[in-house]
């Protein structure tokens, strides 16, 4: 009999009085693909994290292949052939692609760095996974940055390979081209934990799932043989709530335009913009999709104000040029903003939840002359929370908690609702549900289609095809800095927009 390649019994863990695992018992055979699933601050990344030795349990047992063993440091994890990707990356930013994939590789003497840039090289051909292993990865976007998260654990020859939502920035063809790859890892004998909240992807992919719950397990299951309602269901502990339908109404006034958009490479690994032209219109959510690289980093800054633009008129918020106002005076004019990079552009990570409100909401009525006027932050904080369903590991909502202490989908949920709170005229959104669990992801859509729905205009760039197919009324694609022409999603599938992603007859639309 094979003996399980990991086994967790009884795992705890307490965060500042606040259970996030309790007395979980999971275990992983040779060669499976396992589920791991549950709500956003269910406890997925602290289990997760447990098994890889980033963090210790408080009380529980650990076993490799039939051994008791206790990890004090994620080396001693990987020794014995356990990788992770995380939600949130690990990685320094001021190094290349290829010195930080060398930095988790097992050295005996100098790095040999070529060999490295091979293999890099070798595996992102395979995996569909285009990087560069010469850029510095504080010049990468967030969906490049999770690739090398991913390419720099395919380099380790592991036995148990940990993935935390490591498709939210593939196209259909990439993860199409992954889980094939996944699937004859697994048949090698390597075991893969794979989180998710892509249930349909979870079906097609796993052999088996543990669903957790306010810390504790509440189910196994074969996921193949069960519904993605049922799913849902056992995550969330109750139906998933009826989606907000969208009202067929004609597109008002243009309200976002943008014309002949240029900007020249600012380093050697930016990518230029090439005559970018598109409008949003009131009362209409527009996607542009595209593969992490392709300008969209560039694009969402020229926006934000974060960048000027070369003309002020190349941007006009309704008929006024703003190209050359910066974030402020944009946002004073009814521009709101959500940044792809949660942690850093989105909030400040040692901060609490009052102090990250403040922050962008301070125009709210929130200060007098120059002072914060605390009881209506509070309640300004407090309506963020309830009615985004933000909560800590405990599921209470605390404001004076750093939002560090958050899980990743509660900091999206959190940033989300601080800008829609605000009714900006015109909402930009980078991956709005990047991380985000089943409800979470329903809740942040119901409420920009309420949006859309009372005039309000939304610019959504995200690489998450559903997301965009579900959400809004035209899209266009993104690639080597070019715009394709805006199309009803009406007339336009998902594959066809996937293709596009990738080159696959694209073409900038013509402007005289």
């Amino acid at each position: 009999m094979n003996l399980p390649r990991s086994q967790l019994k009884n795992i705890t863990k307490f965060y500042s009085g606040n259970i996030a695992n309790q007395e979980i018992n999971l275990t992983i055979q040779p060669g499976e693909i396992h589920a791991l699933l549950g709500e956003n601050g269910a406890g997925k990344s602290t289990l997760m994290q447990i098994l890889y030795g980033f963090i210790s349990p408080d009380a529980g047992e650990i076993f490799w292949e039939g051994k008791q063993v206790k990890f004090n440091h994620p080396l001693q994890a990987k020794k014995l052939g356990i990788g992770m990707v995380f939600q949130h990356f690990s990685l320094f930013e001021k190094l290349t692609v290829t010195e930080n994939v060398a930095l988790a590789l097992p050295q005996s003497g100098k790095f040999n760095l070529s060999q490295i840039d091979r293999k890099i090289r070798i595996i992102s051909q395979e995996y569909g996974l285009k990087i560069n292993p010469d850029y510095p990865v504080h010049k990468l976007s967030v969906g490049e940055k999770q690739r090398v998260e991913i390419i720099r654990c395919l380099c380790q020859a592991t036995k148990l390979l940990i993935l935390d939502e490591p498709t939210a920035v593939l196209t259909p063809q990439e993860t199409d081209k992954l889980f094939p790859v996944l699937r004859k890892i697994a048949a090698t004998g390597c075991s893969i934990l794979f989180s998710s909240h892509k249930l349909d992807e979870v079906k097609a992919l796993c052999h088996k799932a543990t669903i957790l719950r306010q810390g504790k397990v509440i189910a196994e299951c074969n996921p193949e043989s069960e519904t993605t309602a049922n799913l849902a269901k056992m995550m969330i502990g109750a139906e998933l709530p009826p989606s907000r339908k969208r009202q067929l109404m004609p597109p008002g006034a243009v309200s976002l335009q943008v014309q002949d958009l240029s900007l020249p490479a600012q380093h050697q690994f930016a990518t230029a913009l090439q005559n970018i032209n598109f409008q949003v219109c009131t009362g209409e959510i527009v996607g542009i999709a595209g593969v992490a690289g392709n300008g969209q980093q560039e694009l969402l800054a020229l926006l934000s104000g974060e960048v000027l633009s070369p003309q002020a008129n190349m941007i006009k918020l309704g008929e006024m040029p703003i190209g050359s106002y910066g974030v402020a005076q944009r946002r004073h004019l009814g521009l709101g903003y959500v940044p792809e990079e949660r942690l850093g552009k989105g909030v400040v990570p040692h901060l609490n939840l009052l102090e990250n409100a403040l922050l962008t909401a301070y125009g709210q009525g929130l200060l007098r002359r120059g002072l914060i006027r605390n009881h209506k932050l509070n309640n300004w904080t407090n309506r963020i929370c309830h009615a985004f369903n933000v909560q800590d590991a405990a599921k209470n909502i605390n404001p004076h908690i750093p939002i560090n202490s958050l899980s990743g989908g509660n900091v999206q949920k959190f940033i989300m609702g601080r800008e829609i709170q605000q009714n900006p005229a015109v909402l930009i959104a980078a991956h709005p549900t990047w991380g985000v669990d089943v409800k979470a992801t329903a809740i942040i859509h119901d409420a920009l289609i309420e949006m859309r729905d009372s005039g309000a205009s939304v610019l959504v760039v995200s690489e998450d095809l559903d997301e965009l197919l579900t959400l809004c009324d035209r899209i266009a694609v993104i690639y080597k800095g070019q715009v394709s022409e805006l199309t009803p999603v009406s007339s336009i599938s998902r594959n066809k927009i996937g293709e596009l992603m990738l080159g696959i007859g694209f073409k900038r639309p013509f402007i005289k």
